[in-house]
């Protein structure tokens, strides 16, 4: 998803094969690069923004430009972007842009009737980290035990309902916004 080529080539493929692009989700992203900002290297650094920064923009611009009039795109961020974290410095900075970009695509292709969002989830279970379950790891406790609605953490089902609130007709007026699914924790 770096590669704007590739990325506009996917969307062409798409509205191709389906008579049209009505949703695009951003979804790309890569969950790692933790640890302290003194301790990036360049590699690491350019890794990171390559997909997590540059990818998720051109994703959004060549989606901007190739979406049907009334359609919809869903930026899926993190909600690292929503507080400065110790350890969480490269990997957040990296999706900061997208998250930026959102607000502003959501102006920029508005008059098309275009909706452009962005769904924030916290730690989820089966996505990033914790796609290899690991039931005594002690973030995924700390994880479990931050959301008032119960013992455990948001799925991915619990964020592909906000997508799809996001890109259905209940959320026609919604755009240019940030849902933070966090199960009710801060972030």
């Amino acid at each position: 998803m770096s590669k704007p080529d590739e990325i506009e080539a996917l969307l062409d493929t798409a509205r191709s094969r389906f008579g049209g692009l009505d949703i695009v989700v951003a979804n790309a992203g890569l969950d790692e690069g933790l640890g302290p900002v003194l301790d990036v290297t360049e590699a690491e650094y350019d890794r990171m923004f390559n997909v997590n920064a540059e990818g998720a923009f051109f994703t959004l611009q060549k989606a901007g430009g190739l979406v049907d009039s009334g359609g919809s795109i869903v930026y899926i961020g993190s909600s690292s972007t929503l507080r400065p974290t110790a350890g969480f410095g490269l990997h957040t900075s990296s999706k900061l842009p997208a998250s930026f970009l959102v607000g502003v695509l959501a102006q920029e292709i508005g008059e098309r009737g275009v909706t452009v969002n962005s769904v924030i989830p916290t730690a989820t279970d089966g996505a990033g980290y914790f796609t290899d379950p690991k039931a005594d790891d002690p973030l995924r406790r700390l994880v479990q035990n931050a959301s008032p609605l119960g013992s455990r953490m948001g799925t991915v089902d619990d964020v592909a309902d906000a997508v799809e609130f996001f890109t259905g007709k209940l959320a026609r007026w919604i755009s240019g916004q940030q849902l933070l699914v966090s199960g009710g924790a801060l972030s």
